[in-house]
């Protein structure tokens, strides 16, 4: 990979500073939604690109200008409102649906439990967020345990079958109990009206090619097949309808053509940190192409073991780019309430000015910058460690 395809990408995800003025929806409608897994990454993301606080993010969702949502793959994303239909449409027939089968095969439960029981939680939601708990209390009998079977399969009621159900099909909607997005406590409310999710299997791959190109192009028929979820022979026959340009290093949105053959990366550094499952590696899952060669046979701790950092789909640490190179990682230490980091090269005045702005933002806003919904302070001591042992 050359730097000027980095730097395609990175000014396509809008880290070069050209969405300082966006608003948060905006952001994602324009870089793609942030996969959400409890952890900071959405707020980490929507930061380095607009510079907006917790406290804006957190409001333009109470104002549904975003929302948390099953999407791509039957996986939670933040969306923005524009989006809300297709990100539902993308999610039905994902997760859930293998839930309920697996429930209808092993459990006895039946699709006219489900539904009656979907009747009932709407009608219980109709006026006021409800959590699980004031869920059950409010459903008595009508919410049936499931035994030590389901608890061996991870469904100890029928409850969450009907919330997944409902909440696919835009019938009802995750409210965050605390307001925030990196908790996963959550309320369900009716949604009213609900967002229309009517598009047909071929209209759904459409728009959802014509968004990843947008977002990650150029990119490969099978990068975009794995985000969206959708079989070789739909995404190719996306790709032909919507007549991307082949390039080199995959498939462009053909009014982006011109563009990306004449573009060149910026000579001035331009760092920005981003998290663990930030759009500028996720969509296409591939950290290898944010790599400089010299950079390629470097070690990483991943999953308690070191790995080839070429040979890994996901970024095991945040990162630090500049101008879509990756150039270092970082965590968060709670107890000092400080960056960790190592860069892979020499760090500049200006790199440490990029570290200090994001511990400030994550300080002082998110008081931690979990990956995911399990990472804790404790859980992160060998990453760090290991970080600290890279630096």
């Amino acid at each position: 990979m050359n730097d000027d395809l980095r730097a395609w990408w990175w000014v396509r995800q809008g880290l070069d500073g050209s969405l300082a003025r966006a608003s948060p929806a905006e952001a994602l409608e324009r870089t793609g939604w942030c996969r959400s897994v409890g952890g900071a990454g959405p707020y980490l993301s929507i930061f380095a690109r607009t510079g907006a606080s917790r406290e804006r993010i957190d409001a333009d969702a109470k104002a549904l200008q975003l929302h948390e949502l099953p999407s791509a793959r039957g996986c939670t994303y933040v969306v923005p409102a524009s989006d809300f239909g297709i990100a539902l449409r993308a999610s039905q027939g994902g997760g859930d649906e293998a839930t309920i089968a697996m429930a209808r095969k092993f459990l006895g439960v039946t699709d006219k439990e489900i539904d009656k029981l979907s009747r009932d939680v709407v009608d219980a939601v109709s006026k006021k967020p409800l959590d699980p708990r004031e869920l059950k209390d409010a459903l008595g009998e009508r919410v049936r345990n499931l035994g030590a079977e389901g608890k061996k399969r991870g469904t100890t009621t029928t409850l969450p079958l009907a919330l997944g159900k409902l909440q696919t099909a835009g019938a009802i909607r995750r409210v965050p109990v605390n307001g925030r997005l990196d908790q996963q406590r959550y309320a369900y409310i009716a949604w009213k009206p609900a967002p229309k999710t009517d598009f047909s299997e071929e209209q759904l791959a459409i728009e959802l090619a014509r968004r990843f190109f947008r977002w990650a192009g150029p990119a490969t028929q099978a990068q975009f097949s794995w985000w969206s979820g959708l079989g070789a022979r739909v995404a190719k026959a996306a790709i032909e309808k919507l007549k991307l340009a082949a390039v080199e290093h995959g498939f462009l949105l053909p009014e982006d053509k011109t563009g990306f053959e004449k573009f060149r990366a910026p000579e001035r550094p331009q760092y920005a940190l981003v998290a663990s499952l930030d759009n500028i590696s996720h969509l296409r899952r591939a950290v290898a192409e944010l790599l400089d060669e010299k950079h390629a046979k470097l070690e990483v701790y991943t999953e308690k073991k070191m790995e080839n950092v070429s040979s890994v789909h996901d970024l095991p640490h945040h990162a630090i780019l500049d101008r879509g190179r990756l150039i270092g990682f970082w965590e968060y230490d709670t107890e000092k309430a400080k960056i960790v980091w190592a860069a892979l090269e020499k760090a500049p005045a200006k790199l440490h000015d990029a570290i200090e702005r994001t511990e400030a933002f994550v300080r002082d806003q998110l008081g931690d910058a979990r990956s995911f919904s399990l990472d804790s302070p404790e859980s992160r001591g060998p990453r760090i460690a290991a970080l600290k042992k890279l630096a």
